[in-house]
């Protein structure tokens, strides 16, 4: 795992195919290479592309990373997570279809993962594949959640840009008002702006915006609800907010992707000078850090906890002798023995 470690500093591609493997499933070889990669990472610029299913995510992420290869020779890494089926656990892995124009190009790497049933837009091993990106030296890696709803909002606490991209057409005008996902946006999209209902779609977001003015990031945090406020706000509070810009493609075309690449830009520079970066930088470790501690809390107590008894508390709740809290707590004082 070493020498892949070290054929992935280098820049070989198998190695990092390998150790993407390695990750996604969880080995212990896998969770050695993160720990040793950890102190290459930070470097990256990572970008969330989310929104409803057909609104053009996989289209608008080709054209990017076509556009930043070709202005910038930024290189560019694309994880794709597609849904998990709940009835085959299986997945398509079809995003990288509407791909195919950057076939060929050594400066970006595809990777396309399944849901694995998680919830949130993401899958559980994303993270820890963006850091493998990251460290392996991409300028640029963007993340193409599943099709998310409205609470469905994991992105933000991963990315430093979110963009949520909507579309003409896709539900009423209050819709988009009401969603919570748009509450998370960087950058609002309105992809598929050749279609009927521009204005309408546009008229709405602004509303939305008008009404959140002045925007703040917010972030849950053992259960609260915490706003993010900016090194520069608490020493100047007449520090200027990043406002969203909704920016209109056609990624079919590539019309408004220079511009929508010019607002990722100024969002990163904005990030550096405000020192948001560093914050939502905290604020992502901060997440990962508590989903890594809770998931080791569970398995270990599983491991502990004899299958039988496990069994006989789920009777209990299935015959409703005992509620779920009431169960945790018989399980968790060792009541069950």
């Amino acid at each position: 795992m070493t020498n892949l470690v070290e054929a992935l500093l280098a820049g070989d591609r198998l190695a990092l195919s390998r150790l993407l493997t390695q990750v996604e499933n969880g080995t212990q070889d896998g969770r050695s290479a993160l720990n040793e990669l950890f102190q290459h990472t930070g470097n990256a610029h990572l970008v969330g592309v989310t929104g409803a299913p057909g609104v053009g995510k996989s289209s608008l992420v080709n054209q990017l990373a076509l556009h930043f290869r070709k202005h910038s020779n930024k290189t560019i890494a694309i994880i794709a997570v597609d849904p998990t089926s709940p009835f085959t656990g299986g997945a398509v892995l079809g995003d990288r279809v509407r791909m195919r124009n950057l076939a060929g190009d050594a400066g970006v790497f595809i990777r396309s993962m399944a849901s694995r049933g998680t919830l949130g837009g993401l899958a559980h091993a994303t993270s820890a594949m963006v850091q493998v990106f990251d460290a392996a030296g991409f300028d640029i890696v963007l993340i193409e959640t599943v099709g998310a709803g409205q609470a469905e909002v994991d992105i933000a606490r991963l990315a430093h840009t979110t963009l949520v991209v909507d579309a003409p057409g896709m539900g009423d005008d209050i819709q988009a008002i009401k969603a919570g996902i748009l509450e998370i946006a960087d950058i609002l999209v309105i992809n598929k702006a050749d279609r009927p209902g521009l204005e309408n779609t546009e008229r709405a977001l602004r509303g939305m915006l008008e009404m959140a003015h002045p925007v703040k990031r917010i972030f849950q945090h053992h259960g609260k609800f915490e706003i993010a406020e900016s090194a520069s706000d608490e020493q100047d509070n007449t520090a200027q907010l990043w406002i969203p810009p909704i920016q209109k493609t056609i990624a079919t075309d590539g019309t408004g992707i220079p511009e929508l690449a010019e607002s990722i830009g100024r969002h990163a520079s904005y990030l550096e000078s405000s020192g948001d970066w560093s914050l939502r930088e905290r604020s992502r470790l901060e997440t990962e850090l508590d989903a890594l501690i809770q998931d080791t809390l569970t398995n270990q107590f599983r491991s502990k906890l004899p299958e039988e008894a496990y069994d006989r508390v789920l009777v209990r709740i299935l015959e409703r002798e005992l509620s779920p809290w009431e169960a945790v707590e018989t399980l968790m004082n060792g009541r069950h023995t």
